[in-house]
C-alpha cells in the first residue's frame, strides 16, 4: 500500500477533486463549515474516534486545546514517517518546516483558529514543501497534509565524500538533479577530484540510459578557500555538460552580507537556452535586477583573489587541536572555515542549548539532512578563538569529556 493510500485510508480525506487551493475569504468560510461527516474525519485524525488503519498502531491523543504538539507515527511500515501538528502560533510553523526538511510529512490541524492566521501557516508550510517538490492536500476540514519528495542526502560520514552504491541505487529516470557542495558547509570537508570525475562519469551513464538529462548544480562559493595548495578543484563544466555552476564573491573575499555572484550555465547542456532564460526569469522574479553597480566594476580585479587563507589556517588548526584533546571528535576541514563536531548526546539541539550556558553559539546540524553533529564557524579573528577555549574546555568538562 503506498503513503498515500495509507494517509487517505487513516484520515478518511475528500476525494481528490474535492481539493482546493484557498484564495479568497470565500473559500476560507467554505474550509470552516461544520458538518458532521467531516468532523468524524477530524476526529479520526485526532483522536476520540474511528478505528484508524490496522498497519498504522494506535492514533495519538488528542493534542492539548490551544497547544503546539507533535506526535510521530510511521506510516508504510515504518518507511515514512509523518509528524501530527495542532497550531496555535505562526512560531509553530517554523517547527514544523524543520519536520519537513527531515523528510518527515506533516499533518497540520488548524481547527478553531482563525482565517487569517491559518492562511499564514499554510501558505508559510506550502512554500516550503513546494521548495523540496512535495504535496500539499486537505485532507480532512481543517487539516492539511504537507508531504515533501523523498529528496535524499548521499553521504559517507567517515570520509565525507559521496556514497556511491546508495547514490546508484536512488537514481532513477525521475532524478532531475543532483546537487553537491565543494568545499562543504557545513563539514569543511572536500570532494576530492577523483569522486567529483566518477559523480560526472555516472550522471552522463545514467543520463544517456533514461534518455534525459540528469542536471548537476555545483554550489561553489568557498571554491578557492582550500588549504592544501596541490588539491585539484575541477571546474565540472570540463567534466560534464549539464552543469550549472552557482558561486557568491561574499565568502572568498570574506565580505559577509555582499550577495554578489554568478550562475555559470554550461552552453553544451541539453536546452541550454531554455536553461538559461529560465535563470534570468528567476532573478527578475525574485527581484535580483541589477548588482549594484561599483560591485560589477570592481569584481574584475578580484578575480580568483581571496581573503588571507594563513588566518582561516591558523584558527582552524588551533580550534581543531583544542577540541580534539578536550575529547570531542571533529572533522579536519580541507576547506570552507567551518568545523564540524560531533555532539556528545543524540540530540545536536539540546547540546546546543548547553553550549550557550557557556556564552558559545553553535549550529545544529539536523537542518543540514545530518542529524547528531554541530558546526562552528572560525571565520573570525584569531584572538577571538584563543579566548574561546577556555568555555569550550568547560563545556567538554560538563560533558565528562575531559
Amino acid at each position: 500500500m503506498s503513503f498515500w493510500d495509507n494517509v487517505k485510508k487513516f484520515a478518511q480525506p475528500y476525494a481528490d477533486d474535492e481539493y482546493d487551493e484557498y484564495d479568497d475569504e470565500e473559500m476560507l468560510d467554505e474550509y470552516e463549515e461544520e458538518e458532521a461527516p467531516r468532523a468524524a474525519r477530524r476526529t479520526s485524525l485526532f483522536g476520540n474516534a474511528a478505528e484508524p488503519a490496522a498497519d498504522l498502531g494506535s492514533a495519538p491523543s488528542a493534542p492539548a486545546s490551544g497547544s503546539f504538539s507533535g506526535h510521530v507515527l510511521n506510516m508504510s511500515s515504518g518507511k515514512q514517517e509523518v509528524v501530527l501538528f495542532h497550531a496555535k502560533a505562526f512560531d509553530d510553523a517554523a517547527k514544523a518546516a524543520d519536520e519537513l526538511r527531515s523528510k518527515r510529512a506533516i499533518i497540520l490541524n488548524m481547527e478553531n483558529i482563525d482565517k487569517a492566521l491559518t492562511r499564514r501557516v499554510v501558505d508559510f508550510l506550502s512554500g516550503c514543501v513546494y521548495a523540496l517538490d512535495g504535496k500539499v492536500k486537505k485532507i480532512a476540514q481543517s487539516t492539511y497534509l504537507f508531504c515533501p519528495h523523498s529528496m535524499d542526502i548521499v553521504g559517507d560520514l567517515e570520509s565525507f565524500q559521496i556514497n556511491f552504491p546508495a547514490l546508484e541505487e536512488i537514481l532513477n529516470p525521475k532524478t532531475k538533479a543532483i546537487i553537491i557542495n565543494s568545499p562543504n558547509n557545513p563539514t569543511g570537508a572536500l570532494l576530492s577530484a577523483e569522486t567529483l570525475k566518477k559523480l560526472c562519469a555516472l550522471l552522463k551513464e545514467r543520463s544517456e540510459a533514461y534518455g534525459s538529462p540528469i542536471f548537476l548544480l555545483s554550489d561553489e562559493p568557498y571554491r578557492e578557500l582550500v588549504y592544501d595548495a596541490s588539491a585539484e578543484v575541477p571546474y565540472l563544466t570540463n567534466l560534464y555538460d549539464h552543469t550549472l555552476v552557482c558561486y557568491s564573491f561574499s565568502k572568498s573575499l570574506s565580505l559577509p552580507g555582499e550577495r554578489i555572484g554568478y550562475i555559470a550555465v554550461c552552453n553544451r547542456m541539453a536546452e541550454y537556452g531554455e536553461v538559461y532564460a529560465a535563470v534570468c526569469g528567476a532573478g527578475r522574479a525574485l527581484g535580483f535586477v541589477c548588482a549594484p553597480s561599483m560591485m560589477q566594476k570592481l569584481l574584475p580585479s578580484v578575480l580568483g583573489k581571496t581573503a588571507d587563507m594563513e588566518v582561516y589556517r591558523t584558527n582552524r588548526d588551533l580550534l581543531y587541536g583544542a577540541l580534539s584533546s578536550y575529547g570531542f571528535s571533529c572533522v579536519y576541514p580541507d576547506g570552507a572555515f567551518y568545523l564540524f563536531v560531533k555532539s556528545p548526546v543524540e540530540d545536536a539541539a539540546a547540546f546546543c542549548e548547553k553550549a550557550k550556558e557557556f556564552e558559545i553559539l553553535l549550529v545544529a546540524s539536523d537542518s543540514f539532512g545530518c542529524p547528531g553533529y554541530v558546526r562552528i564557524s572560525y571565520c573570525v579573528s584569531t584572538q577571538q578563538i584563543r579566548r574561546s577555549l577556555p568555555a569550550f574546555e568547560k563545556l567538554a568538562k560538563a560533558y565528562g569529556l575531559c
